[in-house]
């Protein structure tokens, strides 16, 4: 019984270690790549929910294949924005560009998420699938993001709750 109590005591205070320690806390506050990073996640995200709008309608009615293809590629870009100046952002809070611990796993699938839409580019600049399988492949690369961005807005409350709700 008493190691049911211990247990129960273990769960209910589970110990984390802070996402950030006092210097790399000050240096996030004191950067301007984390309001970089700040105004280019909300506006990945309405890009993509326009992006993603545009492509279900083109695969439900077969119209406007033209604004979801150049939605994907716009997309994209942004992606490609948000994931350099992340990792500027990565290297000035943590010492290095890519897979600090604190951030290991979203950048892990961070690559995922790249690869898949920029096999996208490539596939539609050379012509190697067709229309449909290129929208598949869209819709990949979105739930992979999709993902990625439920594990950064986790880290990120994480991060709150840890500092006192001061992140």
């Amino acid at each position: 019984m008493a190691a049911t109590g211990r247990l129960d005591a273990d769960l209910a205070a589970p110990t984390h270690t802070p996402l950030y320690t006092t210097e790399e806390r000050r240096r996030r506050d004191g950067t301007v790549w984390t309001l970089v990073q700040g105004v280019l996640a909300p506006l990945q995200f309405i890009v993509f929910l326009v992006s993603l709008g545009l492509v279900l309608r083109w695969l439900a009615t077969g119209a406007g294949y033209e604004a979801a293809t150049l939605s994907i590629v716009l997309k994209t870009f942004v992606l490609y924005a948000i994931m350099v100046t992340g990792a500027i952002w990565e290297k000035v809070v943590f010492g290095r560009y890519l897979f600090a611990p604190a951030f290991f796993w979203e950048d892990a699938v961070s690559m995922l998420v790249i690869a898949l839409h920029t096999a996208y580019l490539w596939a539609l600049w050379s012509h190697a699938l067709a229309p449909e399988a290129l929208m598949s492949l869209a819709l990949a690369a979105y739930a992979a993001y999709v993902v990625n961005a439920a594990q950064f807005v986790l880290k990120l409350r994480r991060a709150r709750l840890s500092a006192g709700g001061v992140a």
